[in-house]
């Protein structure tokens, strides 16, 4: 008789956690697969399908034979195209060869970091952030840095704070705006302020993720990289995956001074090579439109956010913002720490994230993975109808907790 192999992974994986918006995803699937009825507002994923416009531009490149090895950093046209959508939109001066093109923005985030981050470096990130950026940062050897801005703050960090937390040992702060948990959009004064902080100190460099830029209910998402002189010390991250609905096709995209842009080609070369061609035309297609293409699409947004801010408003104990883009809600839930059911006893925002969905079978994400343990993460890219239901889930459960 042999042993069956447990199997060792490397000490590298070892320290990686699981993406908790994917874990929760996967928990949701399989309780539905068992019969129960899930409703999931866990994923950031928009609930509508590729205009049409630009599948068809899918189309034409697939009739073209445009099925090829792409460079490593981007079809040239796709690049010129991303370059003239950072000048029209952002302000921004890239060229081509300033552009990578990359198999999501995720990817392009990764590419950054393992391009510029030694072990020991420290890297800021204000606190709630996204779930991947600290993970990354703890692969590559590098400390994250988390400065913490709660709801009272609107979940924005003053320019006082990254002053305080900048040390000799910081190389990178990495921010998205509109964010990704809260929906906290920065302004032009704000990042104007923060960019005077950042000028100060040589050597420091900025990932600006702009991934949610046109789901915006402020007007205009300003970046960073016009601040000044900080196009020399920042990454525009962006890509397609949310304002054009087009998660599944993979694309994100930098711009970034040049010799960032190529040490990022230079990983992507070891790591996947070029992003996939189809879908690299398709969003050639996206970029060169008028942003005004996918405003019914902002509006239906806006019409959500606002219908489940009244909705969670009207549960006890709960304190939130009103975001102004993303289509996230990042509500503190501590009001409900250390109260049960009779049953269950909640002691953390990941107790209550699986309480609500063994109990009511509504999804959503502890705030934990996102840096802070006292919220919660509630997507509203669903209908009006879902989301009616899963408030009125998340309301009867809560309503269970003495």
């Amino acid at each position: 008789m042999t042993k069956s192999k447990t199997g060792n992974v490397s000490h590298l994986l070892s320290q990686l956690n699981e993406s908790a918006t994917l874990a929760m995803a996967r928990i949701s699937r399989e309780l539905a697969q068992q019969g129960h009825d899930v409703v999931s507002l866990s994923l950031g994923e928009p609930d509508f399908d590729t205009p049409d416009f630009i599948k068809n531009e899918a189309k034409k490149a697939l009739d073209n034979n445009i099925t090829h090895y792409p460079p490593v950093n981007g079809i040239l046209e796709v690049r010129k195209a991303i370059a003239e959508k950072f000048r029209r939109d952002n302000g921004l001066n890239y060229g081509p060869d300033q552009i990578v093109v990359s198999t999501g923005a995720k990817q392009a985030i990764a590419n950054t970091i393992y391009a510029l981050v030694n072990p020991g470096d420290e890297v800021i990130m204000p606190s709630p952030f996204w779930v991947s950026y600290a993970e990354l940062v703890k692969l590559v050897g590098g400390i994250p840095v988390l400065i913490a801005a709660p709801v009272e703050q609107d979940f924005k960090i003053t320019p006082q704070q990254l002053e305080a937390a900048i040390t000799d040992k910081t190389k990178l702060i990495i921010y998205s705006s509109p964010c990704n948990p809260t929906g906290s959009v920065y302004s032009k004064e704000e990042l104007e302020a923060f960019a005077a902080v950042i000028e100060k100190h040589d050597e420091l460099y900025v990932i600006s993720d702009e991934i949610y830029e046109l789901i915006n209910f402020t007007g205009k998402t300003h970046s960073i990289a016009a601040c000044g002189n900080m196009i020399e010390r920042t990454i525009t991250v962006n890509g397609v995956s949310k304002a054009f609905a087009m998660t599944g096709w993979r694309i994100g995209y930098i711009g970034a001074p040049k010799w960032i842009a190529d040490a990022c080609n230079k990983m992507q070369g070891q790591i996947t090579s070029g992003a996939n061609s189809i879908a690299q035309m398709a969003t050639k297609a996206a970029v060169e439109a008028d942003p005004s293409v996918v405003r019914p699409m902002i509006e239906i947004f806006q019409q959500r956010r606002n219908l489940v801010y009244d909705l969670l408003k009207e549960i006890p104990g709960i304190k939130l913002n009103k975001p102004e883009g993303a289509f996230y809600f990042f509500p503190d839930v501590s009001y409900y720490f250390g109260k049960s059911d009779g049953n269950v006893t909640i002691s953390n925002a990941s107790d209550l994230s699986t309480y609500l969905l063994q109990k009511e079978f509504v999804a959503v994400v502890t705030g934990e993975a996102f840096g802070d343990e006292n919220c919660i993460r509630i997507s509203y890219a669903a209908s009006e109808n879902v989301l009616r239901e899963a408030i009125k889930r998340i309301a009867s459960g809560l309503a269970s907790l003495k």
